[in-house]
């Protein structure tokens, strides 16, 4: 069974620093693409960062040049490197992958709030 577990969401000050984790389980060892959404109460989910199988990535416009998308393939792990950290960027972060065996899982999400 896949499953996809995020961590290392909390509390900061404006213009601090997170590292969240997703830890892929049930799946076999490969470097899926992955990606990290948002999202905010009443609002859609959106793209934060993804990852390709081959180790490109993207981002969106808000969080360019502060955030940082990484993958740990020994672990299946994928990490989101967050700096300069803004209020705006307080949300529900998930972790995705979108496309395993012609299905896609979410994880749960964590809660990142930085505070002004």
């Amino acid at each position: 069974q896949v499953q996809l577990v995020e961590s290392g969401g909390g509390l900061v000050q404006a213009g601090g620093s997170l590292r969240l984790s997703c830890a892929a389980s049930g799946i076999m060892y490969r470097a899926y693409a992955m990606g990290w959404y948002r999202e905010a109460p009443g609002k859609e989910r959106e793209l934060v960062a993804a990852i390709s199988s081959g180790g490109s990535t993207n981002y969106a416009d808000s969080v360019l040049g502060r955030f940082t998308i990484y993958r740990d393939s020994a672990k299946v792990t994928v990490y989101l490197q967050m700096s300069s950290l803004k209020p705006g960027d307080s949300d529900i972060y998930y972790c995705d992958l979108p496309n395993y065996y012609g299905r896609a899982y979410w994880g749960k999400g964590t809660l990142v709030t930085a505070s002004s």
